[in-house]
Order: structure tokens, then C-alpha cells, then sequence
């Protein structure tokens, strides 16, 4: 439910708004802004993306598991999918992701969402078999046989290295 209205309810807001700025302020300077704020988050995604890297770096250097640094790093793709799509509303949530103080908001969300989850995983597709504990679960592991140049019944299949003649 929440991805129908992310894909068909956002971007009607999302075109709405921009109407309704383009009204208030005019057309050229609403392509103005959405430009600008474009090139702005840009500069500040590759900024905080480098010192998220630097932290993943430097924690993992301490043999240490850098996992609210790499919660982080998925904010700040997130943020960044955010500001690629044209609009004011997307690049307000995505500018307060890439914002440190509220970025640590949504990092708590995050990972206390992620901790519930745990041992479960996310199931992205439904029905039998898909998610643990529902449906059948049927073994597929497959084990290598070295081939031989004998039946079972020791009967020759053909000549072998060994039976080849040098003459």
C-alpha cells in the first residue's frame, strides 16, 4: 500500500507543489531553485558520502563492525535518490537525511527497525517457500561425482590412459 502511494500519490503532491511555487515566484526562477537545490544536494551527498566512507575505513581498521556508519552510507543513497527526482517536497526529505542531527533520527528508526527484523530477513516477494517457516522447504544440493573409466559393474568402457600403447 504505502508503494502505490510512493509511485502514484507522490509524484501528483510533487507536481502539485511545483505548481503551486511556480504561481508564487514564476516559472523560470521554480527551474531556477529546482536547480540549484539539484546541484546543492549533489555537493553535499558526495561530501557526506566521503566522510561515511572515511568512518566505514577507519572502524573497520579498528577491527570494529561499522554498523551505524553503514546505516549511514544507506540514508545518504537514499537521500540521494531523493534529490535526483525533480521536486521540492522529495529534496526537503532528502536534505534532512543528509543533515547529521536528523540523519541520526532516521538512523535510529533504521536500526531499531533492523534489529527487530533480525533472524527474519525482509521477504520482497510472497507465497509458499519464500519466507522461513511457511511452505515446503526442499533440499537442491548437488553433489560432484569424479567420472571413471569404469562401470559400476567393472565391465571396460573404453581405453584408458594407463591402456594406451606407446608403440
Amino acid at each position: 500500500m504505502w508503494l502505490v502511494l510512493l509511485l502514484v500519490v507522490g509524484p501528483i503532491v510533487e507536481l502539485w507543489f511545483i505548481i503551486q511555487v511556480a504561481q508564487v515566484i514564476g516559472g523560470w526562477e521554480t527551474l531556477a531553485l529546482l536547480l540549484a537545490e539539484g546541484l546543492l544536494g549533489g555537493w553535499l551527498i558526495k561530501r557526506q558520502g566521503r566522510a561515511v566512507i572515511a568512518k566505514v575505513d577507519e572502524r573497520l581498521r579498528e577491527h570494529q563492525l561499522p554498523t551505524k556508519e553503514l546505516a549511514d552510507g544507506l540514508l545518504i543513497l537514499v537521500a540521494g535518490a531523493l534529490m535526483l527526482t525533480p521536486g521540492f517536497l522529495t529534496d526537503i526529505v532528502g536534505f534532512l537525511l543528509l543533515f547529521p542531527p536528523t540523519r541520526a533520527v532516521a538512523r535510529a528508526a533504521l536500526l531499531k527497525r533492523f534489529t527487530a527484523r533480525m533472524g527474519q530477513g525482509f521477504a520482497f516477494v510472497s507465497g509458499p517457500g519464500w519466507m522461513a517457516g511457511r511452505g515446503t522447504f526442499t533440499d537442491t544440493t548437488a553433489a560432484e561425482r569424479t567420472p571413471s573409466y569404469r562401470a559400476p559393474d567393472a565391465t571396460p568402457l573404453g581405453p584408458g590412459p594407463s591402456d594406451r600403447s606407446s608403440g
